[in-house]
């Protein structure tokens, strides 16, 4: 594993822990070149996960773009790369386990949806917003609307 402060490739392993459900390992890792510690997440990648998309078309599916769309969601929002990271691993559990082989985008967007939701509300209304491709201010706004079960409503 290269060290990500130095790029020097003696890196070793100080502590090593089962992680969220006991689908990932989370290990503690330390350089020899420069002492900068860090932490890696290891998890099984099941092949041939393929995703529908709108059109029709299918495509792999890609952790990386679950992921940056919650980071993207979350810039700048009190959510930490854990809870994110965490966020990712727990969305992609759930959809393995509803679907077989094609996971169609639209739950994809519910997933990620329903777990932001719950850790942020702003993060929740951003993705929502590029998910759901409101076409004018009265879906945004009857979408935070129903963030909100309090009985005022914004004009």
């Amino acid at each position: 594993m290269r060290c990500p402060k130095c790029g020097s490739l003696e890196t070793r392993v100080v502590d090593s822990r089962l992680g969220r459900g006991d689908r990932s390992i989370r290990r503690r890792r330390e350089c020899g070149g420069c002492s900068y510690r860090f932490t890696t997440m290891e998890e099984v990648l099941r092949e041939g996960l393929m995703v529908r998309k709108r059109d029709g078309s299918m495509e792999d599916f890609d952790r990386a773009k679950v992921l940056n769309g919650i980071r993207k969601a979350c810039e700048k929002r009190p959510v930490d790369i854990e809870q994110i990271n965490m966020m990712v691993s727990d969305v992609i559990q759930l959809l393995e386990q509803e679907h077989s082989d094609a996971i169609p985008t639209r739950a994809v967007g519910e997933k990620v949806m329903e777990h932001l939701r719950h850790v942020d509300q702003i993060a929740y209304v951003r993705f929502a917003s590029i998910y759901k491709e409101f076409r004018d201010i009265a879906e945004f706004t009857a979408e935070i609307n129903s963030l909100n079960p309090s009985p005022k409503t914004l004009p």
